[in-house]
């Protein structure tokens, strides 16, 4: 099982990357088809403005292409985005980029013996270039690639946040920082991105989307050849018109400071889309900026309220009633605070209808009480490989009550619910309690445990005597437990206000009742009624009960309903 396992993910962890095991063929298929779509969005994003795919599903399948070019073209460069012919403009200095941290244990690392320390929001735009000769902006430039991007200074006169000149003494001026969108009482910890980058990467792009230019504001989060000092940079930017850096920046000693400011303005309204926090230190020279090497400056970036990973494989469970659900193994991947490598899919039916097979990656976000939910799958590899699925014409709420072949997923499952709190209440007994007594052969049916002594407990394997004594104890508490409950740990499909409006007081009483009987019940109607009456007449329900009925613990059937 394990083997085959291994052959469904079609995944395995590599030094420093989770490389596919695929063939040569395989891989330049795969790479083949992702790279198209990566082509086909920079067309869209670069030439055209429009974004066709949320900024984080672009992202995060760009990383993806990354990883396996590292995995099957380790002497190729890594691809980056075509831009627009023409459009290329050498940056004055290079955009240095920040390293990302993972926790606050990295940040305190990279705090230790640096000094003159301030923190701001890492505001999610687009970033630029500003370069001013004698005090008048003669260049506004993309990103890019780190070394050249869009000229965009024709944009430039159209966007209220850019000052056309500055009171700056310097012969040549180059600013860096974030073109963005105003927002109104953002709150990122409810709302996310708002994919707010691309909105603006569209205005910048298109040549009808002056009102979005105004709505615009920038944030200076760079002075290349500035004062060392952030403090006497903010000031001297504040002259110049670049007010929000001063606004936003905050001195900080400590990591703690630092998870301070983060976690408030996680949560405060700001006007601007964040998705982290920078913290700086004092820079090098710009003569010595380069893309990937400024590690004078680190982002410290929130949870994501999605995460993405990749399909490892999938696997089913059979619950009690025979309903087969699809549960994907993943790579693990953090979310929030939970590190999670599996999702619940749902039902068979909607596994397919999804579409989804190892190698596929998917999207996930925590519903409530903290379970991973699956969002949906954002890439699905080229080459579609079956996974062998379960027969489920055989099973349904009236089989597998006696450990058969064919039954095992089944039979755990109806003893797993009938030991949980709100039916038989067996502290201490859990799925890989039924697993253990099953695989030492002591199981026939779903009640086989009731005459079960202490010594033949000790009989499976991993049960101590001490253990098989809890086990025992709680076997023999579960006959004090109300009627009520054995009703729910037999599997009678009734709903819960109908179970606790039921007067009847033993097993007989139940099988004499009639469906116009059950209809007496809140939540039953006819075909549920019709379901209760055959449930009751099965052949295997009728022997079970029977069996209660006469097994040496103390009767059942004098057992008064009760919640």
């Amino acid at each position: 099982m394990h083997y085959i396992a291994l052959l469904l993910a079609c995944f395995c962890l590599s030094v420093g990357a989770q490389c596919p095991v695929w063939t040569p063929a395989r891989a330049s298929q795969e790479l083949a088809a992702l790279e198209k779509q990566l082509r086909d969005w920079d067309d869209a994003y670069y030439r055209k403005g429009v974004s066709v795919v949320a900024d984080e599903r672009y992202d995060d399948l760009e990383k993806t292409f990354h990883t396996w070019q590292r995995c099957f073209r380790p002497e190729v460069k890594l691809r980056e985005p075509t831009l627009p012919e023409g459009g290329k403009r050498l940056h004055p200095v290079a955009h240095a980029g920040v390293r990302k941290l993972t926790d606050k244990q990295a940040v305190a690392r990279w705090m230790e013996n640096k000094s003159d320390l301030w923190v701001q929001p890492k505001v999610d735009g687009v970033a630029v270039t500003l370069h001013y000769q004698k005090g008048r902006l003669i260049r506004l430039i993309s990103r890019g690639n780190g070394l050249r991007g869009e000229d965009w200074t024709a944009k430039a006169p159209l966007i209220a946040a850019i000052p056309q000149s500055v009171p700056l003494d310097a012969p040549s001026l180059v600013l860096q920082g974030e073109l963005f969108l105003k927002l109104h009482d953002h709150q990122q910890s409810r709302q996310g991105g708002s994919n707010a980058r691309a909105v603006v990467a569209g205005a910048m792009r298109r040549n009808d989307d002056l009102a979005i230019l105004r709505q615009l504001g920038l944030f200076i989060w760079a002075w290349p050849d500035g004062p060392q000092s952030m403090k006497e940079r903010n000031r001297r930017l504040r002259t110049a018109g670049f007010t929000l850096a001063a606004e936003w920046s905050q001195p900080v000693s400590s990591a703690d400071e630092v998870e301070r400011w983060r976690e408030r303005w996680f949560h405060q309204k700001l006007p601007f889309a964040t998705d982290g926090v920078v913290i700086h230190s004092a820079p090098v020279k710009g003569e010595h900026w380069m893309p990937g090497n400024g590690d004078w400056a680190v982002a410290w970036k929130y949870p994501p309220v999605k995460a993405s990973t990749s399909v490892r494989s999938v696997a089913f469970s059979v619950g009690r009633t025979g309903k087969i659900s699809a549960v994907l193994n993943l790579e693990p991947v953090q979310l929030d605070d939970k590190k999670v490598s599996r999702v619940n899919v749902g039902s068979l039916k909607r596994w397919q209808q999804q579409d989804i097979l190892p190698g596929d990656r998917v999207t996930l976000s925590l519903a409530g009480q903290g379970i991973p939910r699956l969002d949906e799958v954002i890439w699905r590899v080229a080459e579609r490989i079956p996974v062998p699925v379960p027969d489920v014409s055989a099973m349904n709420d009236q089989t597998c009550f006696y450990l058969t072949p064919g039954c095992r997923e089944q039979f755990l499952a109806r003893l797993t619910w009938l030991s949980s709190p709100p039916v038989l209440n067996m502290r201490g007994i859990s799925r890989a309690t039924w697993q253990r007594l099953t695989q030492a052969g002591l199981l026939e049916h779903l009640f086989s445990w009731l005459s079960l002594s202490p010594s033949a407990l000790e009989k499976a394997a991993g049960i101590s005597p001490h253990r098989a004594r809890a086990l025992y104890h709680q076997f023999s508490l579960s006959p004090q437990q109300p009627f009520k409950r054995w009703v729910k740990a037999l599997g009678v499909p009734l709903p819960e206000e109908a179970l606790n409006a039921l007067s009847d007081e033993g097993w007989q009483r139940l099988l004499v009742r009639k469906e116009a009987g059950w209809q007496q019940l809140p939540g039953v109607g006819p075909r549920l009624a019709q379901k209760i009456t055959a449930f009751l007449a099965a052949e295997q329900v009728r022997g079970l009960i029977d069996w209660l009925e006469k097994v040496p613990v103390p009767r059942l059937s004098d057992r008064r309903a009760g919640n």
